[in-house]
């Protein structure tokens, strides 16, 4: 049985992440810390225990192998730089961190000490993601023209982070608003798919202004060193997003709408047209559990590197630059 620990509890994803913690068999929580006692309590009840109210008590113990950060993003590297020095496996909520710096301080402290990590980008698991993955590799588009991805969902609208979870809506606490909520996932789906970016800029704004000066909605345009172009959608006023992606190249084009890949290539469908891909991949599990299965010794599990989390750190930190500014800000190279 592997034991872990739950060191803050702020974050949205929370009560699916107990809820999946409670049904593994093979993964324990043994300590629950939270600077909000009220809500260290909520969580600890659920799983069986007190809250722990010193939260070096968890860094010193030995049987602790991970632990599993929810904090407010403000709080990551505070949290982060202790978790590490103790030898303790990290779960880190995305994004890693407020912005560029931060999140690479501690994605140098994770790398040097060897740990697992892992964050919450769980879209690289969708099987029409991982088929797209598999085309692309194998070269059925060609080369890669226009690319786009959004991410959307009501939060706004629906008045989610009114009272919980009203931290995300603060990019003080949050690091970003709502294009840099759900963005996230469209940009490291678009890394993992196509590589390093050259140069970005955005359109970031809010609309309601349920929540202050906190952006609600927002475009990025980005330019990839392999020549492809692609934007990004993304925000908390939308009632929908059937069709998420949308990838075009020379040889062959592809979106997918409500999960399924749709393709346009004379060459796999031996038809013109768009027409559902039947090869697919298979779904993988959930980021969270990729990383339990991590802790349990499974090996070859497709985690989200360290790397690809810092640079999407940096790359998010230059399109708010850039909408903030105007201007085309130039992306650094993988630094980690």
């Amino acid at each position: 049985m592997i034991a872990v620990a739950l060191v803050g509890t702020a974050h949205i994803h929370t009560p699916n992440f107990v809820e999946r913690l409670l049904k593994r068999q093979d993964v324990k929580v043994v300590a629950v810390w939270d600077r909000e006692v009220t809500r260290a309590k909520k969580y600890a009840e659920q799983l069986g225990l007190e809250p722990t109210s010193d939260l070096q008590e968890i860094w010193d113990n030995s049987s602790i192998t991970a632990v599993i950060i929810c904090s407010e993003t403000i709080h990551h590297l505070e949290l982060v730089l202790p978790a590490v020095k103790a030898g303790k496996h990290l779960f880190i909520e995305k994004p890693l961190g407020i912005g560029q710096k931060d999140a690479h301080i501690m994605a140098e402290a994770i790398q040097r000490a060897g740990v697992i990590f892992q964050t919450g980008y769980f879209r690289r698991g969708h099987k029409a993601n991982l088929t797209l993955k598999n085309l692309i590799t194998r070269d059925a588009f060609g080369k890669i023209t226009r690319v786009r991805d959004t991410n959307m969902h009501h939060g706004s609208l629906g008045g989610w982070f009114d009272a919980d979870f009203r931290w995300m809506a603060d990019p003080e606490l949050a690091g970003v608003g709502a294009f840099g909520d759900l963005g996230a996932h469209s940009l490291d789906l678009l890394i993992w798919l196509f590589g390093e970016i050259e140069t970005v800029t955005g359109l970031i704004n809010p609309v309601t202004h349920r929540y202050g000066y906190c952006d609600e909605t927002g475009e990025a345009l980005l330019k990839f060193k392999n020549g492809a172009n692609a934007t990004i959608g993304a925000g908390w006023l939308d009632w929908g997003n059937p069709v998420s992606t949308h990838v075009s190249g020379t040889k062959a084009s592809a979106f997918i709408r409500d999960d399924q890949l749709y393709l346009n290539s004379k060459d796999l469908t031996q038809k013109e047209g768009f027409q559902p891909y039947s090869e697919n991949e298979a779904d993988l599990p959930h980021a969270f559990e990729l990383f339990l299965n991590a802790l349990t010794g499974q090996t070859e599990v497709p985690l989200v590197s360290i790397r690809d989390a810092a640079y999407g750190s940096t790359v998010m930190d230059a399109i708010y630059r850039g909408a903030m500014n105007r201007q085309w800000i130039e992306v650094g190279p993988y630094a980690i």
